[in-house]
């Protein structure tokens, strides 16, 4: 079977956006297409990642996101989780069938509701919705459950956000940077208790693009595609009630990964991951179920300085969902994000160490409902 490589990444930054949805969107697929070299003709196919509940001020995402990406009169999709539309792209590569795919996916969080109102849409609207429950609502009894159960603390939750702001300060397309101290963490306002502002990630405007091709035509496209050797995803119950908060679906979505890639000990044979935490707790748990430490040990994870910019596993060296939450186009900026550190282009925010393989993860829904793995490699 023929393999699929990222060959070109183009990014936005978080920062509000004063140009209209069209022309942000536009302006960097247009990058991505000159640094390519190719002509929107060429584009075999177009893949969307956006969502039609009221981000960007929509209800109906296609009618404005296609001409800005290119795709008039073009084959396309779309998905409401960008990590899907990144793989809806490759298995038209795999296909056989097209020999280059556009991946964009894109919102304008600066004309969203906040963020929290747009996610109660995810509730049940008989049971969930009347009660106020929302993403952060959700998080907050999660981050309780995590503290109680296994005795991680606040201030090593809290340290997660401190790391990443201050990766951040590195990466010109971040949208919050800033360094902070533990105790500024600790002292921010308790959104939900025990959530604080800094542990929670900002609304984002934000456009990102991948460019996709087949084995052959990579290697006439870039010097240094970055290939797609490993996916797996899994979904949760709807109900948070439903489900133990602290045991969902990413170990599942991972192993499939993992045994894609060929991959038995990923703390030692991942060089990089890029994960979505929209909370800062998440990020120690999500590395808890990618395999990198032990349950329950996201804590201890943490204090041993392993995920780093210089660790031996740096984690979110980009700053990650805490510095820049772009929400349905956050899954495709972690996997750009993960490609950049494969490809040497990540700038400042490049790690110390070569990178030959790279994990790129996603999420949505309460608690973690939704779980994508990606993992690329040189």
């Amino acid at each position: 079977m023929q393999r699929v490589a990222i060959t070109h990444v183009a990014q936005s930054s978080g920062m509000e956006s004063k140009e209209s949805l069209m022309d942000f969107t536009y302006r960097v697929n247009k990058e991505i297409l000159d640094k390519a070299g190719l002509k929107r003709r060429e584009v075999g196919c177009i893949v969307a990642g956006s969502a039609d509940i009221f981000h960007s001020g929509l209800s109906c995402a296609n009618a404005f996101d296609w001409d800005g990406i290119g795709a008039f009169l073009k084959e396309g999709s779309r998905a409401e989780e960008s990590a899907f539309s990144f793989i809806y792209g490759c298995m038209r590569i795999l296909s056989g069938r097209y020999e280059t795919v556009l991946v964009t996916a894109l919102v304008k969080g600066s004309e969203n509701p906040d963020n929290d109102p747009i996610t109660s849409f995810y509730g049940d609207p008989f049971y969930l919705r009347p009660v106020g429950v929302n993403e952060s609502v959700v998080a907050a009894m999660q981050m309780r459950q995590y503290l109680e159960r296994y005795g991680v603390t606040e201030e090593q939750c809290a340290k997660v956000a401190v790391k990443n702001l201050g990766n951040a300060l590195f990466n010109p397309y971040a949208d919050r940077k800033r360094r902070v101290s533990l105790e500024d963490v600790m002292a921010s306002e308790r959104v939900y208790d025990p959530l604080k502002a800094l542990e929670c990630a900002p609304k984002s405007d934000g456009v990102v693009a991948v460019l996709l091709a087949s084995e052959e035509r990579a290697k006439t496209l870039s010097k240094k595609p970055v290939w797609l050797s490993g996916y797996g995803c899994s979904m949760d119950h709807f109900h948070p009630g439903d489900r133990d908060l602290l045991k969902g679906q990413l170990p599942a979505a991972a192993q499939r990964a993992y045994k894609m890639a060929g991959i038995d000990d990923p703390g030692k044979q991942i060089d990089v991951a890029e994960v979505c935490e929209p909370y800062a707790f998440q990020e120690l748990l999500w590395c808890e179920h990618l395999g990198f430490c032990g349950e329950g040990q996201g804590g201890r994870w943490i204090d041993s300085g392993m995920p780093l910019m210089d660790g031996a596993l740096p984690v979110n060296p980009s700053g990650g969902v805490l510095a820049t939450n772009p929400y349905p186009a956050r899954g495709l900026y972690r996997i750009a994000e993960a490609a950049l550190q494969i490809k040497e282009e990540a700038g400042e925010h490049q790690v110390g160490k070569k990178v030959r393989t790279a994990l790129a993860h996603s999420t949505h829904g309460f608690g973690g409902q939704c779980h994508s793995v990606v993992i690329l490699s040189a």
